[in-house]
């Protein structure tokens, strides 16, 4: 069981937001690449990065700290990076500088065939984020909600060849409010390609419950608020992973 930090860049700085809201943002550093530093020397063995302002515009828009990230800490862990990735061009230019995975979320939803053509260029390179509330997809920042089932979008994007999907619970990400364990084990059980939970991880009680549903196909789990407020302590978290054998 992975047990990954997030990152999530706001004009240069590392912040924390409330479902999505760029309005509620809480800024816990001005040196996202220090930030990536301290999770690695803690024992991540992956980082996760979005791009907030480029998830809103539809284009990067925090490149420099990205990649100030990547050549600090890419040649020792898998950081993968999502927000505002809609081309090709874009996918290869951070492989290039070190990115081991690129999160494509809007664009797959809204262009299916750009999916499938990065995931021929990009064979395990690509993975999906389906952020959903009830079931249903939204995109634009989780500022729009489609009609899409997650599990059959998910369906549908396994067979593409994405190297696997992050789950995110958008009515529970940033709130600390528990994973939702039932939905995330219903489209892993639903797929062969694995599931990384995301949205509401608070305490040591949701790694212990995502430990237990391992084996239906949960690969890991995005560590938002909870490590940065001090709601979950990281190090711990990864003890007690290895000692249930995850």
């Amino acid at each position: 069981m992975l047990l990954i930090p997030a990152i999530d860049l706001k004009d240069g700085h590392c912040v924390r937001l409330q479902q999505g809201d760029m309005n509620l943002a809480t800024t816990f550093s001005e040196e996202p690449a220090v930030m990536a530093r301290s999770w690695v020397d803690k024992g991540a063995r992956r980082v996760h990065l979005v791009d907030l302002n480029g998830a809103f515009a539809g284009h990067p828009k925090n490149e420099s700290a990205i990649r100030r990230i990547l050549k600090d800490i890419g040649s020792e862990v898998d950081v993968q990076l999502g927000g505002g990735i809609r081309d090709l061009d874009t996918i290869e230019r951070y492989l290039d500088a070190g990115l081991r995975y690129v999160i494509i979320g809007t664009a797959a939803v809204r262009n299916p065939g750009f999916l499938q053509d990065a995931c021929t260029a990009f064979g395990g390179h690509i993975i999906v984020g389906l952020d959903a509330k009830d079931g249903k997809v939204a995109t634009d920042g989780w500022s729009k909600l489609t009609r899409h089932d997650v599990v059959d979008l998910g369906k549908k994007f396994e067979d593409f060849g994405v190297e696997s999907i992050i789950y995110t619970d958008i009515g529970r990400d940033g709130m600390l409010t528990g994973i939702n364990i039932d939905a995330t084990v219903r489209l892993a059980q639903a797929l062969t390609i694995p599931v990384i939970a995301s949205g509401g991880l608070s305490s040591i009680a949701d790694v212990e419950a995502l430990c237990e549903v391992e084996d239906e196909g949960i690969e890991g789990v995005i560590c938002g608020r909870a490590i940065y407020s001090g709601a979950l302590d990281f190090e711990a978290a990864l003890a007690r992973v290895e000692e249930l054998g995850g």
